[in-house]
């Protein structure tokens, strides 16, 4: 009888071992990394950290299948940085990997600003919130430019409710739902003073660089490439010039701006395409910018 106990006990232990690179592999984090270093150019340190965190909840995963110790460790994050720096795409894939580590039941993102939290009157604050909490729940909830939520200067705001609810649902549904806060980082920090409650909640806090020019110029190559563009020799040298002169105007934003630009130099070629008259467009014409297409833009006469 003890022999067989015994044997069922050997049966059901847990391993003494586990391969982490085989338990990565069939959890597929590796693609999502890696589609994530090809999909964003730049953001080293960014890159850098998600995978600190991947290798974190990988071996947490590992260490619950070999018996030990494993609590779940706070995911809520905070975004920092200027717009158009990847931050909203970084959360996308952050949302994929958690659900593909078993920390989030669906890995969906829901994406919101103070408007979808924050109600107008008494009484509207608390269903608003609690209604986007329950689209969030088994993902993650990115909440952009999250600072707005406090506006201590107004006494009659309902910012403060839908905080309040936030923290009590980031602790008692963390296994759940992960948060992730974003904004410009001195922003950031000084809602963070004002909210203790919420920077304790915080685990991992991660700032986002501006994109040099070379990098810009990379961007606007994939943003092309994806639409089926492609820039005629001189019109390389212009965006290059573009992007330098745009980077020192008021409110760039990255690749955000790069992918504008775009949009305005399309607008212009199709213009000048229409206008031409008396031979047909070819293929190579309908999917050139030229030169002329951007440099008609006003950051030339800036």
């Amino acid at each position: 009888m003890d022999t067989a106990a015994n044997a069922t006990s050997r049966e059901t232990a847990a391993p003494d071992a586990v391969d982490l690179a085989a338990l990565a592999r069939e959890t597929g984090v590796p693609d999502v990394l890696d589609e994530l270093e090809r999909d964003l150019v730049g953001l080293a340190p960014v890159k850098a950290r998600i995978r600190d965190i991947a290798a974190l909840l990988l071996v947490d995963r590992g260490r619950r299948l070999v018996g030990l110790p494993a609590e779940p460790p706070s995911l809520h994050m905070c975004f920092t940085g200027n717009p158009g720096t990847g931050k909203t795409t970084v959360a996308m894939r952050m949302a994929e990997i958690l659900h593909r580590l078993g920390y989030v039941r669906k890995g969906h993102l829901v994406a919101v600003t103070r408007d979808d939290l924050v109600g107008q009157y008494i009484g509207h604050t608390a269903p608003k919130t609690r209604e986007v909490l329950k689209r969030a729940m088994g993902g993650v909830l990115f909440i952009d430019e999250a600072y707005y939520l406090y506006r201590p200067e107004n006494e009659r705001d309902y910012g403060q409710e839908a905080i309040e609810i936030l923290l009590q649902v980031m602790e008692n549904h963390r296994d759940d739902l992960v948060v992730i806060l974003a904004g410009y980082k001195d922003r950031m920090d000084t809602f963070f003073q004002s909210n203790p409650g919420m920077a304790s909640r915080i685990a991992h806090h991660i700032d986002f660089p501006d994109y040099s020019v070379d990098e810009l110029y990379s961007i606007s190559g994939l943003m092309l490439a994806k639409m089926g563009y492609r820039l005629a020799p001189d019109a390389e040298t212009a965006l290059r010039e573009y992007i330098a002169r745009r980077i020192a105007l008021p409110h760039f934003a990255n690749a955000r701006s790069v992918r504008n630009a775009l949009d305005r130099a399309r607008l212009r070629q199709a213009s000048r395409l229409v206008a031409a008259t008396g031979r047909a467009v070819s293929r190579d014409d309908l999917a050139t910018i030229t030169a002329a297409d951007l440099r008609a833009s006003r950051v030339f006469n800036a």
